[in-house]
């Protein structure tokens, strides 16, 4: 039997992270009786497979993004809502430090706090490419093509505008094949500039986009995206990511206005110092109960969770049935059971790649492409977006991105950011010059066989 209803001895559960897993959760968990608090460094939760629609103008930030406290004083229970950010747990005290108030006590924790940008250690990946894990980080993409647009056509200086995406997986994917659109309308909204102005290139290491695809899907993908202008680079590594230009491990130079990095995703370096288990990619290894290994009463769901022997796939389905999940699993731990194992339902794959043009596929081995995939792709976002107004303005909105196509591609509205000064580049170049030179002198003492600084 569940609780009914909460009541003032309900077993405390905290909830770190308000993301896909995290709603989840507290939604199945509310509902069955346990004391929630959700706690989140936004006030709100952000729908992050549509952050590249907000970053090429087609949705607005207040679409795919819906108040954590609304969503709370909808739920069974109302659970509470903190806004602040986790600095530490106290695993013996069964308590959770944050940076703006008191400590937070729990009986039970569930960490989800989601993934960020992994750069791999490339040099000047960190510093001078762009990402879009967050709406902030989306909003700055946009401003950063809209600036590019504007002073282009203001003919400032910029006789082009390149813009790099890096990666060829559905964020990579769905960010390049927009902007290949954007491309192809420039003459509707900015008629003194030529097509072949603004190029779009796209860089995957892999000899194929969108890996975890069936192969007839991926070359679908490769043609369609060329087909709209894109330059998409297979089997092509970054070595170096510069302020104006990028450096391929092949000795190529490619230039470079903006870079978007869409190559990978890790946990938080910040949830790394939480004293629990990580594994690859700094992700929390979990037991397939959800159980953080080694704990009793700490979960960890979503992106940030890895079952080492079940690795899945870090998407929004596997984190949604984590949280739902959970509601069952910590009844049955409060009455005494042993904890169930986790099984995950895998209800397809899909991915859009512009205009009336995606793919999907389904574990029975269906395959779609095209408009119905595309139109299957919107139906399937709008269904998930929570709160009817959000769903209602984003249909409008996507709608008349296609009705109004190529008008609606480049109206993208924001604020001008300024390209990197020309200082901050020769500054980059001098400091990797005098790197080189260190190095080139640190060798030439080795072969003399002087002691090394």
């Amino acid at each position: 039997m569940k609780p009914a209803k909460t009541t003032h001895d309900a077993p405390k559960v905290v909830i770190v992270g308000g993301g896909f897993g995290g709603v989840s959760a507290a939604h199945e968990l509310a509902k069955s009786g346990f004391h929630v608090t959700i706690i989140d460094r936004h006030p709100y939760t952000t729908f992050l497979p549509l952050l590249y629609q907000l970053a090429t103008g087609g949705l607005n930030p207040g679409d795919i993004t819906y108040s954590l406290r609304l969503f709370a004083a909808r739920q069974k229970g109302h659970p509470a809502v903190r806004r602040a950010q986790v600095t530490g747990i106290d695993k013996a005290a069964r308590r959770v430090h944050v940076d703006d108030g008191p400590p937070i006590d729990y009986d039970y924790l569930v960490i989800a706090t989601g993934v960020t940008t992994n750069h791999f250690g490339i040099p000047g990946a960190a510093q001078y490419s762009r990402s879009m894990y967050t709406r902030t980080s989306a909003i700055e993409v946009r401003d950063m093509i809209f600036g590019g647009m504007e002073d282009l056509a203001d003919s400032g200086g910029r006789q082009s505008f390149n813009i790099i995406v890096v990666g060829g997986g559905a964020t990579g994917v769905e960010m390049a094949g927009t902007l290949a659109e954007m491309r192809a309308s420039i003459p509707v909204i900015y008629p003194e500039l030529s097509i072949e102005q603004v190029n779009v290139i796209l860089v995957e290491m892999a000899p194929q986009l969108l890996t975890p695809f069936d192969e007839s899907l991926q070359k679908y993908t490769l043609k369609q995206l060329q087909d709209r202008g894109v330059d998409v680079r297979l089997n092509t590594a970054i070595s170096e990511v510069h302020a104006d230009h990028v450096d391929l491990k092949d000795g190529t130079e490619l230039p470079a206005d903006l870079v978007i990095w869409a190559a990978g995703i890790a946990g938080y370096d910040t949830v790394a110092a939480w004293g629990l288990p990580m594994g690859k990619g700094s992700r929390i290894m979990v037991e397939p109960t959800l159980l953080v290994e080694g704990e009793d009463r700490i979960f960890a769901i979503g992106d940030c969770a890895v079952i080492n022997n079940d690795p899945l796939p870090q998407l929004a389905q596997p984190a949604m049935q984590m949280g739902a999940f959970l509601g069952g699993q910590l009844q049955r731990i409060v009455r005494g059971e042993q904890p169930a194992t986790f099984h995950y339902r895998n209800k397809g794959e899909m991915a859009t790649i512009g205009r009336a043009s995606a793919v999907a596929q389904f574990p029975n081995g269906m395959k779609i492409k095209g408009l119905p995939a595309w139109l299957l792709w919107v139906g399937v976002h709008l269904f998930f977006l929570l709160g009817n107004r959000n769903r209602l303005q984003s249909m409008i909105n996507l709608g008349a991105r296609y009705l109004f196509w190529p008008r609606s591609s480049t109206a993208i509205v924001g604020d001008v950011k300024d390209p990197p000064s020309e200082e901050a580049i020769v500054a980059q170049r001098e400091e990797r010059e005098r790197q080189a030179e260190l190095a080139a002198a640190e060798e030439r003492r080795h072969r003399r066989g002087q002691p090394q600084r």
